[in-house]
């Protein structure tokens, strides 16, 4: 007597008992997408307060720590980070954070149209709140390959 594949089928499955395995080939296609994605959107998440910055031909700087970064933008209004910040509550603000880390390099971001003495007066309030390590951001130039 032949007994069909589906009967034989089912004899193996009720001797072998539940499969307890987890098929993790699903979860894994899971994660890469995942991956792709942060991958992807991580660039995206550091926009800042948008400044046109003027440029300049300099070595990049290599910081280890994070540096505060003190933005001017086109308008005169001046930012901590991307917080905007009133400028009578600008000096107050930097005490503080100078007295909680006093060898913090700051850098100043100043926008192209933006006149020049505007950002040496925010540069001076830098300074009165106790910072020594003060530096201009400006942007790299693309050379012109046409010429």
């Amino acid at each position: 007597m032949a007994l069909s594949s589906d009967s034989m089928r089912l004899r193996r499955r009720l001797r072998a008992g539940p499969m307890t395995e987890i098929n993790v080939a699903p979860f894994v296609d899971v994660m890469l997408v995942l991956v792709v994605i942060f991958m992807i959107a991580a660039p995206l998440l550091t926009v800042g307060v948008p400044v046109d910055l003027p440029k300049a031909a300099v070595d990049p700087l290599n910081e280890e720590k994070e540096p505060l970064i003190i933005t001017v933008d086109a308008e005169g209004r001046v930012y901590v980070q991307e917080a905007e910040v009133e400028e009578a509550a600008l000096i107050p603000r930097l005490v503080a954070v100078s007295q909680a880390n006093p060898d913090l390099r700051v850098f100043v971001r100043g926008d192209r149209a933006i006149q020049y003495g505007r950002v040496m007066e925010v540069m001076g309030m830098v300074s009165e709140a106790g910072f020594a390590k003060v530096a201009l951001i400006a942007e790299v130039p693309i050379p012109d390959v046409a010429q």
